[in-house]
C-alpha cells in the first residue's frame, strides 16, 4: 500500500473505532436490530444524496444488485447484528479486540477463494499468533463451560469471520466494474431492505419508548461516520491493495476504541486482554510480511 492507502486505512481505523463506542451508547436505549436497521438505513440515505449531488450512478443490473444483497448480507446483517448483540454483554474494547481477528480469517479465506492471495508461511505464523491472542483474551472462562459472555465473545468473532467473507467476495465489483461509492451504496441500501422486515417482527418500535439524546446522536454517527463514510473509504482501499490489506484496518480500531471506552464509558480491561491484543498485532506484523522482511534482510547485510 502506498501513502494515500495508509491514510486512508488510519481515518478508517478512527471512524470504526468509534463504533464501538457509539454501540456502547446505544445499547442502553434501542434493541441491537434497532440499532442495526437505522444504521444502515441512516446510511443509506446519505450515499444515495451524496451520489445524487456528485453525479455517481449507481447500477440498476440485476446480477450486481444479487451481488450487493450477499455483499449486504457478509458485510452488515451478520456481523453488525452479532457485534452490537455482543456488546449488549461486553465492554466495547474488547468487542473492538476480537473484532481484530478479521485479518485471521482473511488470510485463511482469500487462500482458499482467490489466486493473488495464497497463504505464505510468514501469514502462516500470523494467524497462529492471531489465534493464541484471541485464546488468552477469552481465558480461562471458555473452559468453564459456555456463559452468557463467552456467547457475547464468539458472537464477535463471528461477526469478524463474516466480515473476511466480505473482503474476498467485494473485490468483484472492481471487476465488474463499479465504482467504490456506488457499491457502498448498494450493499447498505441492501442491508437495510433484508433488515427492515426482520426489526418489525423481533422489536417492534413502535412499541419503543423515545430514545434519549446521547442514544439519538450515537445512532447519527454510526450511520454517518461508521457507515457512510466509513464504506466509500473501506471499497477503495479494498479496490487498490486487497482483500488482506483492508482488513489490516482492523489492527488499528481496538487503540481507537479502547481509548474512547475509557475516556468516555470509564470502561475497564483486564492484563490478558491487552496480551491478547499484542499477540494478534504481532501476528498481523507477519501477515502484512513486511516488517520480516525488513528484519531478515537486516540480518543479511548484518553477516555479509
Amino acid at each position: 500500500m502506498g501513502g494515500m492507502e495508509w491514510a486512508m486505512l488510519l481515518t478508517l481505523s478512527l471512524v470504526w473505532g468509534g463504533s464501538f463506542f457509539f454501540n456502547g451508547v446505544a445499547v442502553h436505549g434501542l434493541p441491537p436490530l434497532s440499532i442495526v436497521v437505522l444504521r444502515t438505513g441512516l446510511g443509506a440515505i446519505a450515499l444515495w444524496t451524496f451520489c445524487r449531488a456528485s453525479g455517481v450512478a449507481i447500477p440498476a443490473d440485476r446480477q450486481v444488485w444479487a451481488a450487493f444483497f450477499v455483499m449486504g448480507l457478509l458485510n452488515n446483517v451478520i456481523p453488525f447484528s452479532l457485534i452490537v448483540w455482543g456488546q449488549t454483554h461486553i465492554a466495547s474494547g474488547l468487542a473492538s479486540i476480537l473484532n481484530a481477528t478479521t485479518p485471521v480469517f482473511t488470510v485463511i479465506v482469500a487462500h482458499f477463494l482467490t489466486r493473488d492471495e495464497k497463504m505464505t508461511w510468514t501469514k502462516l505464523a500470523g494467524v497462529a499468533l492471531g489465534l493464541a491472542g484471541v485464546a488468552v483474551m477469552i481465558g480461562p472462562g471458555v473452559l468453564a463451560g459456555l456463559g452468557t459472555a463467552i456467547l457475547a465473545q464468539f458472537a464477535i468473532l463471528g461477526a469478524a469471520l463474516s466480515y473476511a467473507f466480505a473482503s474476498t467476495y467485494g473485490r468483484r465489483f472492481r471487476e465488474i466494474g463499479v465504482s467504490p461509492v456506488a457499491t457502498a451504496t448498494g450493499q447498505v441500501t441492501a442491508s437495510t431492505l433484508v433488515l427492515a422486515p426482520m426489526v418489525l417482527l423481533v422489536d417492534k418500535p413502535w412499541t419503543l419508548a423515545m430514545p434519549s439524546m446521547p442514544v439519538g446522536l450515537s445512532v447519527l454517527g454510526l450511520a454517518l461516520l461508521s457507515t457512510a463514510f466509513a464504506y466509500i473509504l473501506y471499497f477503495r482501499i479494498l479496490a487498490s491493495a486487497g482483500a488482506t490489506n483492508v482488513v489490516l484496518v482492523t489492527l488499528l480500531v481496538p487503540v481507537s476504541a479502547i481509548l474512547l471506552g475509557w475516556i468516555v464509558l470509564g470502561e475497564q480491561l483486564e492484563p490478558r486482554h491487552f496480551a491478547g491484543m499484542a499477540l494478534i498485532a504481532i501476528g498481523l506484523a507477519a501477515i502484512d510480511g513486511r516488517l520480516a522482511a525488513r528484519v531478515f534482510s537486516a540480518l543479511r547485510r548484518s553477516r555479509a
